[in-house]
C-alpha cells in the first residue's frame, strides 16, 4: 500500500497523523471489499456467490464504502506503526487513535484522514546543575528501642478484668451508648451495644473518653458534649450530642515482665533480652535506612522533574487515576462500581477523588518516565554477581541464611523484580555522584513516619 504521512505536534505529547493512501490502494480496497459482498451475501432469486456487483453496489452502497474505508483505515495505520524502521511515534496503549472525521471514498481520488493520538513524551534529561538532596540524619538509641519493646510487651499482655472496676486511662472498656434528642428520647437507629475501645485513643470515635473516666462498671450516665469547630470528624464539628452511656465492663492489661522469658516467648531464636534489644535495634536501623533512602531519591526525582518540565499525556494519567481507583477498591475489598456508590453515599464522587489525586499521580508518572529515561540512555545493567551481591545483603539484612532467599527468588516474577530494583539503585547511585549530596536535619526516629 503506497500512503504518505504528516505528522503535528500537539499539546500534552499528542500528536496529530494526516495520512494520504494513493487512489489505486483505495480501488483496490474498495473492489476487495465489494468481492467479499459478493461471496457471502444472499438476495432473493440469486445464488449465493452469484449475486452481481452493480445489484449489491445499489442496495449496499454505502455500507460497503464504510466498510472499505475502515478496513484501508486500519491496513494503512497498522503498516505505519508495525514498520520497524519507521519513526512515526507510535500511540500509547491506553486508546485507540481517535479519528478526526470518516472521509468519503472515492475511487478515482487519493483517501485522506486524520487521526490523533498520544504519543510517548519527549524527555531529555540534561539539567542537573543546582540540585542539592540533603539527607536525614537519624539515630537509633536506647528511647527507640524501648518504645518497641513497650509495643511487643503490649502484644502480648492478657486482657483481665480491673480489681477496682474503675474507668481509667488505658482502660479497656465495654460500654452501650445511644444519642438522645432535647426532649431525652433515644433518636432511633443511633444505639450501639457492646462497643470496645481502649481510654485515651482514638478508637472511640464518640470522643468521649474524658467524660467517663470515673465511671464504674454497670454505672449508666447522660454525657452531653459539645464538640469543637475543628473537631476532625466533620459530622461532629460544632455540634452539641447527648449521650446515655452505659459501662458494661472495664478490663486492664496484664503486661508480661521485660526479661529473658519474655525474649523467648516473642521468638524461640532469642535466649536473652539482650538478644532480643539487638535484633529490636537491628530491624530499626534497617527500616531507617530504607525510609532515609526513599526521602532522599524521592527529593532527587522531585527536583529532575522540576528542572526537566514536560507534558504528560491525558490517557496516561486517566490510566493510572483508574489504577488507582482500582486499587483502592480492592483495599475494600469490593469492585469499582460498588466504591464508586460507598464513595456517593458519603457525599463525595469519583470525579473530585481522581482530581485530588492527579497532581500526584503526574509527578509519580514523570518520575517514573524520568528514571526510563536514563536507565535507556545509561544503559543500566546489572552482572549476575551484583544479584548475588544483592541476596548476600538481603540475607544479612534480615537474619537468613543466602539459600532461603535465593529460594525466594526462583519465582521469575520475583527475581525480575529484584533485578529491576537493582538495576535502579545503581542508576541513583551514579545520580548522586552528579549532584551535591550534603547532611540535612536531624530527625527522630518516629517522626520519619508521621505523614505516612
Amino acid at each position: 500500500m503506497k500512503v504518505s504521512k504528516e505528522i503535528e505536534k500537539l499539546e500534552k505529547s499528542s500528536v496529530k497523523l494526516t495520512v494520504t493512501i494513493a487512489k489505486k490502494d483505495v480501488a483496490d480496497g474498495y473492489n476487495e471489499t465489494l468481492s467479499q459482498y459478493v461471496k457471502q451475501v444472499q438476495i432473493p432469486g440469486f445464488r449465493k456467490g452469484k449475486v452481481p456487483p452493480k445489484v449489491l453496489e445499489r442496495k449496499y452502497g454505502e455500507q460497503i464504502k464504510a466498510e472499505a474505508v475502515g478496513e484501508l483505515i486500519d491496513k494503512s495505520l497498522n503498516e505505519i506503526f508495525s514498520d520497524e524502521n519507521e519513526k512515526t511515534a507510535r500511540p500509547l496503549p491506553y486508546e485507540q487513535p481517535r479519528l478526526e472525521s470518516m472521509p468519503e471514498l472515492d475511487t478515482a481520488k487519493d483517501l485522506v484522514y486524520t487521526v490523533t493520538y498520544d504519543v510517548f513524551p519527549e524527555v531529555n534529561v540534561k539539567e542537573f546543575n543546582g540540585i542539592e538532596v540533603k539527607v536525614l540524619e537519624v539515630s537509633i538509641g536506647d528511647e527507640e528501642i524501648n518504645e518497641e519493646l513497650k509495643g511487643l510487651q503490649e502484644r502480648n499482655a492478657v486482657v483481665i478484668d480491673k480489681k477496682d472496676d474503675t474507668v481509667e486511662k488505658d482502660a479497656i472498656v465495654t460500654l452501650d451508648i445511644a444519642e438522645k434528642d432535647e426532649s431525652g428520647e433515644e433518636i432511633k437507629g443511633s444505639r450501639r451495644d457492646g462497643f470496645t475501645f481502649t481510654v485515651g485513643t482514638s478508637e472511640n470515635v464518640y470522643k468521649i473518653d474524658d467524660e467517663i473516666v470515673g465511671m464504674k462498671k454497670d454505672e449508666t450516665r447522660e454525657i452531653k458534649k459539645t464538640y469543637s469547630e475543628d473537631c476532625d470528624d466533620a459530622n461532629l464539628a460544632g455540634k452539641t450530642k447527648i449521650y446515655d452511656v452505659t459501662i458494661k465492663a472495664v478490663k486492664t492489661r496484664d503486661l508480661p515482665a521485660l526479661d529473658d522469658d519474655f525474649a523467648e516467648d516473642v521468638n524461640e531464636k532469642f535466649h536473652t533480652l539482650d538478644e532480643l534489644k539487638a535484633d529490636i535495634k537491628r530491624q530499626l536501623e534497617r527500616a531507617k535506612d530504607r525510609k532515609v533512602n526513599e526521602l532522599k531519591t524521592n527529593s532527587l526525582l522531585e527536583q529532575l522533574v522540576e528542572k526537566n518540565p514536560f507534558e504528560i499525556p491525558a490517557s496516561m494519567l486517566r490510566a493510572e487515576l483508574e489504577g488507582r481507583w482500582e486499587m483502592m477498591a480492592r483495599q475494600f475489598q469490593t469492585n469499582a462500581a460498588e466504591l464508586e456508590r460507598l464513595v456517593q453515599s458519603s457525599g463525595q464522587s469519583k470525579e473530585s477523588m481522581l482530581e485530588q489525586w492527579s497532581a500526584d499521580a503526574e509527578k509519580m508518572l514523570k518520575s517514573r518516565i524520568i528514571v526510563d529515561t536514563l536507565m535507556k540512555e545509561r544503559n543500566i545493567t546489572v552482572t549476575a554477581e551484583e544479584i548475588d551481591a544483592k541476596y548476600q545483603e538481603i540475607a544479612d539484612g534480615n537474619g537468613i541464611s543466602i539459600d532461603e532467599v535465593k529460594k525466594h527468588y526462583e519465582d521469575p516474577k520475583a527475581r525480575e523484580y529484584l533485578v529491576d530494583d537493582t538495576k535502579e539503585q545503581k542508576l541513583y547511585d551514579s545520580l548522586f555522584s552528579e549532584v551535591k549530596v550534603s547532611k540535612g536535619e536531624s530527625v527522630k526516629f518516629a517522626d520519619l513516619f508521621k505523614n505516612q
